[in-house]
C-alpha cells in the first residue's frame, strides 16, 4: 500500500529534472500557492459578518496594505488586521 502511494510521487520528481520548461510555465508554477491561499482566504473576507459586509473588506485590505511592506512579518500583519476589525467593531 504505502508503494502505490509513493510512486506517483516519485516518478514525476525523477522526471522533471530532465525536461526543461518555458519561463511563463515556471511563473505559472510559482504562482500556485498564491492564488490557492486567495482563494481560500477571499470568499472568507466578504463573509466574516452578513450585518455589516464591510467589517471583513476593511480587514481583508489592511492585510493586504501591510503585506505589501517586505520588511513586515506575517504575524504582524495578521495582528495588525485582527486590530483593525476588532477597533471597528468598538466604534460601531
Amino acid at each position: 500500500m504505502a508503494l502505490v502511494t509513493y510512486l506517483p510521487r516519485l516518478i514525476p520528481s525523477l522526471i522533471i529534472d530532465k525536461v526543461s520548461f518555458g519561463k511563463r510555465f515556471e511563473k505559472f508554477i510559482r504562482l500556485i500557492p498564491y492564488t490557492a491561499m486567495a482563494a481560500l482566504i477571499v470568499p472568507g473576507i466578504f463573509s466574516a459578518d452578513a450585518e455589516r459586509w464591510y467589517i471583513g473588506i476593511i480587514g481583508g485590505a489592511v492585510a493586504v496594505t501591510l503585506a505589501c511592506f517586505k520588511k513586515i512579518p506575517s504575524s504582524v500583519v495578521v495582528l495588525g488586521s485582527v486590530l483593525a476589525v476588532m477597533l471597528v467593531y468598538l466604534l460601531i
